[in-house]
Order: C-alpha cells, then structure tokens, then sequence
C-alpha cells in the first residue's frame, strides 16, 4: 500500500518540476477527439519539442501547489491533457489553438506562463504572435532597412551624376 503512494508522490514530484521548468504549460479538455486525432496532435507537438501528458486531476492540483501555482485548480475538472514546453512559449499555444480551430472536441481550459495562470484569451494570444525565426525575421528586416536605403539612395545619386555627366 505504501509502494502506490510513495509512486504518487514520486508523480506529484515530477509534474511539480515540469511546471517550474516549462516556458508555457496549456490544460485541454480533449473529450471527444478520436485515437487518430489524437495520435495527430501528439506528433504535431512531439515535433515542436513540446510534452504532451494526461495526469489525474489530484495529482496535478498538487503538483500545482506544490510549484506554487495558484488559479489552475478551477480548470483540472473532467479528462485534460497538459502540454509543457521547456524551451518554445508559444509552441504549444501555437499547435493547440490551430488544432482546436480544426477540431471543435479540442478545448483549451487555462494556461501557465513563465509561473503565473493565464486565461484562454491570453493563451488563444500567446498563439497568434509570431514564432520565434519570425521574430527574428522580422527585427533583421528593420535592421537591415536603413542600409538598404542608404545603399540605394547611394546608386540613385550615382545613377544621376551619370546622366549629367554624359
């Protein structure tokens, strides 16, 4: 009798130290999703580096104390699944909201970022933003505008001289 608790603590334990290290944690409510779907999901996130595990509900209330994570306890009702991602914040947004707008069953319940609970809002926002290359993309395009336009203005001017010279 012992052994089982002991292995439920050693459980609560585990989760608690996924909540403190994942970047993002999302709760789903996956009721309703066939094993092929739900196969799909797993390997969209497996992909994206992101775990993807369903625990009992007081065991995860627990392992939510535990990390001291308070407000989750209102979402860990009926069959959930949890995404953690240690290392992409918006990896698991990102892939949960897509599938959930593909399959109605999918239902985000809450999120945990960086520590703190979120709402599905804040998580359905997390999901909109750009991933992090686009990020990256983005802010070497602004980098490298003032040089473009000086390396163009530069050519003009040159281009201009020509026509005057000739």
């Amino acid at each position: 009798m012992s052994s089982v608790i002991e292995q439920k603590k050693q459980l609560v334990t585990e989760i608690a130290e996924k909540f403190k290290n994942s970047a993002t944690t999302v709760v789903v409510d996956y009721r309703g999703l066939t094993v092929s779907e739900v196969t799909e999901l797993r390997k969209q996130l497996r992909e994206a580096g992101v775990e993807f595990k369903v625990y009992k509900n007081t065991l995860t209330r627990r392992a939510a104390e535990m990390a001291e994570i308070s407000g989750l306890e209102e979402s860990l009702t009926g069959p959930n699944a949890i995404a953690f991602s240690a290392e992409d914040a918006i990896a698991p947004a990102k892939i949960l909201n897509d599938f959930a707008k593909t399959h109605e069953a999918l239902e985000i319940k809450a999120g945990v970022l960086e520590g703190s609970v979120v709402s599905v809002e804040e998580v359905k926002a997390l999901a909109e933003l750009p991933s992090r290359e686009g990020l990256l993309s983005m802010l070497l395009s602004v980098l490298q505008a003032p040089m473009r336009n000086f390396a163009l203005a530069t050519k003009a001017v040159a281009e201009q001289k020509e026509e005057q010279g000739a």
